[in-house]
């Protein structure tokens, strides 16, 4: 998390959803245990003591009085577990900086974001009253349901594994079991489960389990979202709704609609993943291609897309609110799943780690060969959207409630403007001579390096903090540059 503070960028941040100041003029603030608290809950961050924002959003250092004091009442506080619920840093993740040329002391606090069994963090020995999250607009306190996804998701065996006591194998509906057990045979010709009944195979898919109650074969949460009736599976996951909808332009509010609650079909997991599968590739052109005599009709984006879907699906909370909803426009798809992402967004853009809500439904789709193991997913669908040409896609997190959304936007590129290629020129040119100028007199103030380049200072500041090479001594009146040693 170092790249979320620097010193000699100090004038160029404002506070966000990763930085918090403080002054902590009397002491410590009650309010920094709930940035600790917010920042732990999403993606980490860091708080800075003995700064003021402006009301501009800009900052400028207060100082602390005694720092050193401060820093072990920091530490002290931290390791109270009737103050803060678990204590995630490391000695070198509070630091106090002297900030050149004044009196002011600094202390940056860099808060990391905790793993998945360590949350909900929470302070004043107060789970529902105490857990925090973080946005653009500060600290905000958690819900009653966020604060109990985040406890469901501390378990190791996932909530798709419970056996459903009350629940009978012949509830689940026999047309869907029978097109998955044909799946799964298409994919895998001879495999062993073949010669299983329908009772055991569902067993060692993972879609039923022996009670501990009554001994006896019942169907999994896994087990019932995939194959059961929707006016079953409603009655063990109350939130549960699927919508599918085609939007081809604003002036028709949709021209194709799928609804699990519909009664038109069974409404589960494993038709609705077929059932648009089929119909958000139904517009995707298929080149000519031959292998061993037959027409392959299957393209890497057809892939890409599978994936999109099996892994909206595979890491839906179904506890959440609003349910899961695809939208196909004409030039882009969404997909929206409730829950937040488990490792975070950076790791699931950077792949290499899989760590799914539903670990019984990623087994099932990857039976019949959907879905992948290892966490590279995301990043084949990021990989192939680049060699179309296309846009990024698009990850959003977004809480209260609880949403993950990946867009799939199916535009080219735009091409980089030639005027935005002269400005970057441009831009180079002028840091080669404040290089070059720094080199022959060592430092510089800011309103030099504007006179030297003809800008304004506001632009010559931005072009400095732009410049590895370069580092910068001293608060904002009194702030000079030189060439880093």
């Amino acid at each position: 998390m170092e790249e979320l503070f620097d010193l000699s960028k100090f004038d160029s941040y404002k506070e966000d959803n990763r930085r918090e100041v403080k002054k902590a003029e009397g002491g410590l603030p009650n309010s920094l245990w709930d940035t600790y608290s917010a920042f732990a809950n999403c993606y980490g961050g860091v708080i800075i003591l003995g700064v003021k924002e402006d009301k501009d959003g800009n900052w400028h250092t207060t100082g602390l009085k005694n720092a050193s004091k401060l820093k072990k009442i920091f530490w002290d506080t931290l390791n109270n577990r009737k103050k803060v619920s678990i204590n995630l840093l490391k000695d070198d993740d509070v630091e106090t900086f002297s900030v050149n040329d004044t009196d002011d002391v600094i202390m940056v606090i860099w808060v990391p974001s905790a793993k998945r069994e360590q949350k909900p963090v929470y302070i004043n020995d107060d789970l529902f009253g105490g857990t925090f999250r973080r946005n653009w607009e500060g600290d905000y306190h958690c819900t009653r349901l966020q604060v109990k996804t985040m406890l469901r998701d501390q378990a190791e065996e996932t909530m798709d594994m419970e056996i459903l006591d009350e629940a009978e194998i012949e509830d689940l509906n026999e047309d869907s079991v029978r097109g998955y057990r044909n799946s799964h045979k298409s994919f895998k010709p001879g495999h062993p489960f073949e010669r299983l009944d329908d009772s055991e195979y569902l067993r060692v898919i993972g879609a039923a389990g022996i009670s501990k109650e009554d001994k006896r074969l019942h169907p999994t949460a896994a087990g019932m979202l995939m194959f059961g009736n929707e006016y079953d599976i409603v009655r063990y996951f109350p939130e549960y709704f699927l919508d599918y909808r085609e939007n081809p332009d604003t002036v028709i509010r949709w021209t194709d609609r799928l609804q699990s609650s519909s009664g038109e079909w069974s409404g589960n997991l494993f038709d609705f993943y077929f059932r648009v599968y089929n119909k958000i590739i139904k517009d995707i052109k298929v080149p000519f291609k031959m292998e061993g005599g037959f027409r392959i009709d299957d393209t890497p984006v057809h892939r890409a897309l599978r994936e999109a879907l099996a892994n909206c699906i595979i890491n839906t909370d179904f506890y959440g609110k609003f349910g899961v909803t695809i939208i196909k426009e004409d030039d882009k798809l969404t997909l929206e799943n409730p829950g937040y992402i488990r490792l975070g967004k950076e790791q699931m853009r950077r792949g290499g780690k899989s760590d799914p809500r539903n670990k019984s439904l990623m087994k099932m789709f990857n039976l019949i060969d959907i879905g992948e193991h290892a966490g590279s997913g995301v990043p084949n669908i990021f990989n192939v959207w680049e060699d179309e040409g296309w846009e990024e896609p698009i990850i959003e997190e977004s809480f209260d409630p609880d949403r993950t959304s990946l867009t799939l936007r199916f535009v080219k590129k735009q091409a980089i403007k030639t005027s935005d290629k002269k400005q970057a020129n441009k831009t180079d040119k002028n840091m080669e001579k404040i290089r070059l100028y720094l080199q022959e007199h060592e430092t510089a103030k800011t309103r030099d390096i504007a006179e030297l380049l003809g800008l304004s200072v506001a632009r010559a500041r931005v072009i400095l903090s732009d410049m590895n090479n370069v580092e910068a001594l001293g608060t904002n009146r009194n702030r000079t540059y030189r060439l880093k040693m």
